[in-house]
């Protein structure tokens, strides 16, 4: 009997020294417990026959892209909930039912314009292409754009590479890079103009056309084509340089929602620096906002240019600079852009 509870207690004190070998060997190899494993959504991947191993992005759940938030993820704030409605079309596609006659006829009200709206189109549409569709699941992809206005409070503010790190750049009407780089950088990917802001592009960016009447369309098609059209109400530059096949005319739909839904119908219609943040919430996951309001001395002018008028902008009554300001700032306070200043 004596011998046996011997033999039972030798084989459990083995049983355990083996345990306690094993543990510490799997310890040593660095084998981490699974509640210890890192959460982020970023997995590095190796790939046989690569020696740099790049980020496989992941959809997370409850997500609507893969950046670390993102714009268009409801719940995170109630006030821009009620304003941002995913399913605008921010430009047109060509398509007859991109405009909804409400919004057409506020449109057309702001300046008189001769024709109809499916004729201007359907000839600008044999001129331009219309735009590409990105089909990648938007769950897929986290896009970080950088919407450049042209203020004053720029200068020396040396946000140049900052600014050209993200994939999209969006400047506006005649903003200036040569010679300023180091504060505003030098890379474009989508450029807003109308014609009496018209300038040349560099190849490769986009032409966004924020029409405030049909006579703007018609331009565009003459200024890629025929350089007929000289003046609006005003002179302008009957011909342009850029690709026609990277032409995005934003949507006069879109632009009454950001009218009623973002600047409630202060001033008679939005100012293209507000329309181009709006456009980007609806284009990007991510927004980072330079260039907007006023200097360190409270001087409302562009960063190339010194211009004592330039408050006359806010007193118009065509745009509400000060009421824009105040939703460019909400955003920033709800988490929704990054605001620069």
């Amino acid at each position: 009997m004596m011998s046996r509870r011997k033999l039972c207690l030798g084989a459990l004190l083995g049983a355990i020294l083996f345990l306690m070998i094993a543990a510490h060997t799997i310890q040593k190899a660095g084998v981490v417990p699974i509640t210890d494993l890192p959460t982020h959504h970023d997995v590095r991947i190796p790939v046989k026959n690569q020696t740099l191993l790049h980020p496989v992005t992941e959809p997370r759940r409850g997500h609507s892209c893969s950046c670390t938030s993102c714009i268009a993820d409801r719940g995170v704030s109630e006030w821009f909930d009620q304003r941002y409605d995913q399913k605008q079309k921010p430009y047109l596609t060509g398509r007859d039912d991109d405009v909804d006659p409400l919004s057409l006829k506020w449109w057309l009200s702001l300046q008189a314009s001769d024709g109809t709206i499916k004729d201007v189109t359907q000839k600008m549409f044999k001129i331009i292409s219309p735009p590409h569709e990105d089909e990648t699941p938007r769950q897929n992809q986290c896009r970080k754009c950088a919407v450049v206005g042209n203020s004053g409070n720029l200068l020396k503010s040396k946000y140049g590479a900052l600014i050209d790190s993200h994939s999209t750049v969006i400047r506006m009407n005649k903003a200036v890079t040569v010679g300023y780089d180091e504060d505003v950088g030098n890379r474009t990917t989508h450029h807003f103009l109308y014609p009496e802001s018209a300038i040349n592009l560099r190849p490769g960016v986009h032409l966004v056309l924020l029409p405030f009447k049909l006579k703007d369309m018609q331009w565009l098609s003459s200024a890629l084509s025929t350089g007929e059209i000289k003046m609006t109400y005003m002179r302008v530059k009957n011909r342009i340089d850029a690709d026609k096949d990277k032409v995005m005319v934003v949507n006069p739909a879109f632009f009454k929602y950001t009218h009623d839904k973002w600047t409630e119908r202060h001033g008679r219609y939005p100012s293209t620096g507000i329309v181009a943040i709006i456009f980007a919430l609806h284009l990007c996951d991510e927004v980072s906002v330079f260039g907007y309001g006023a200097d360190a001395q409270g001087n409302w002018h562009h960063y190339w240019e010194y211009n004592r008028y330039a408050g006359a902008f806010r007193k118009t009554g065509v745009h509400n600079a000060d009421f824009e300001t105040e939703i460019i700032q909400r955003l920033s306070a709800e988490g929704k852009i990054k605001l620069y200043r």
